[in-house]
């Protein structure tokens, strides 16, 4: 019995021994890496400096920045809940980073709507020539499109059976004295509405007392054929669209305005037109209307714009570039390339202190001429970082270590109006 106790008292201590070496190896420590003790998978680098490789802590022998923990357990567990915190430069780093600061200040800001448009007739200038009855085309006297036509000039010669007959009916009551002369007028008015003469072309068949067979019809405005629909012995309805014609001595442009720039266009500013088809020459025309409803897919408005066109050289759709001209305002702003924008808010950094700089989060306007509007955040005189601000934002994550920031900030963030 003794013996048994023995040997099954040895079993257990081997079994426990076993799973004692399969739970932990020989040496008593764990497996994982020990990132306290800067284990082979970490490395220390600069930001600005990525040739300066480090295996512990430290600050960069080039700008004198501190190095920054590069590892994988950093690299896909950062946390971006933490906002940035102020940032303290020594003298040699604020030269290096190259930051020189200015003074918020009020400036006469003069912001430009800068949209895309496209060339198009002047419709007080275009007109339709259609066929007031029916009939077929004697003779065309302007064959084809593209040519000039001086307004009453003749564009087609029409016969129309009816068109003889109320010549006829106006000679007869013509003929018939005083006594007809509800008659007459009455006459003349379906010569003049129904079948489109013009009082000298009565006047003509009143002193000849005899009808014509086919009768010219003149153009309604000097201007440019830009569509022909007709031949010369073609029969045609009354309505039948035969000629449109434009003046294209003045045109409009319509451009596409985005509604956040709507509060700098008003009808009566003037507008610079450029085009690729003429390079380094601008035309200015005037805004004459600002449409009242905006393209919910675009988010645009059109504003129409007019001017004159001499030569005819600004086709219609064309695509051309404007440039609109707000009033200039005095507003509060600072240079726009201090200005960092996560997308989400914009951001500056004022100067709290000797060579110590602290984030502040403004609220933007207009942009102009390198300078951008500040609504609020900012007051006038205090300081901000005009250059290196991108650093200071660097300089800030580095100081958090591995816990990260709230939002990676680029440099010049706002929408420029120019």
């Amino acid at each position: 019995m003794n013996k048994n106790r023995i040997i099954i008292s040895a079993l257990i201590l081997l079994l426990a021994l076993v799973i004692l070496l399969i739970v932990r190896p020989w040496g008593g420590r764990d497996a994982r890496p020990d990132h306290a003790t800067g284990s082979a998978a970490e490395i220390y680098t600069c930001p600005m400096h990525p040739s300066v490789v480090s295996d512990r802590p430290g600050a960069c022998p080039v700008c004198g920045m501190a190095l920054v923990r590069k590892s994988r357990q950093v690299e896909v567990s950062i946390d971006t809940t933490k906002a940035l915190r102020e940032v303290s430069l020594s003298p040699a780093q604020r030269i290096v980073a190259n930051v020189s600061t200015v003074a918020v200040a009020r400036r006469a800001l003069s912001p430009e709507v800068a949209a895309v448009g496209i060339v198009t007739f002047a419709e007080p200038l275009r007109a339709t020539v259609a066929a007031r009855f029916r009939g077929r085309i004697e003779r065309l006297y302007v064959g084809a499109t593209g040519r000039f036509v001086p307004k009453g000039a003749p564009l087609f010669a029409l016969y129309s059976p009816d068109l003889i007959s109320a010549q006829k009916e106006f000679l007869v009551a013509r003929g018939m004295g005083d006594d007809a002369g509800r008659f007459l007028a009455a006459a003349r008015d379906r010569l003049t509405h129904q079948f489109g003469l013009i009082p000298a072309q009565i006047d003509s068949l009143e002193r000849r007392g005899t009808v014509r067979t086919s009768v010219a019809f003149s153009s309604p405005l000097e201007g440019t054929v830009i569509r022909k629909d007709v031949q010369e012995g073609q029969y045609v309805e009354e309505g039948t669209v035969l000629y449109e014609l434009a003046d294209l001595r003045r045109v409009w442009c319509v451009f596409d305005v985005y509604e956040n720039d709507l509060r700098f266009v008003r009808t009566g500013m003037a507008v610079a037109i450029t085009t690729d088809a003429y390079p380094g020459e601008t035309f200015t025309g005037t805004v004459t209307l600002v449409e009242p409803t905006l393209n919910p897919e675009t988010r645009t408005v059109r504003v129409r714009t007019e001017l004159a066109n001499p030569g005819g050289r600004l086709k219609p759709n064309m695509f051309v570039n404007g440039r609109i001209a707000a009033p200039a305002a005095h507003v509060l702003a600072v240079p726009t390339g201090s200005i960092l924008s996560t997308g989400k808010r914009a951001v500056v950094w004022v100067e709290t202190g000797e060579n110590r700089f602290s984030p502040r989060t403004i609220v933007t306007g207009a942009s102009a001429d390198g300078f951008t509007e500040v609504l609020s955040g900012l007051h006038a005189g205090e300081m901000i970082a005009a250059t290196g601000g991108f650093l200071l934002d660097s300089e800030s994550q580095l100081s958090q270590g591995d816990a990260g920031h709230e939002d990676h900030v680029q440099p010049g963030g706002h929408n420029d109006h120019k």
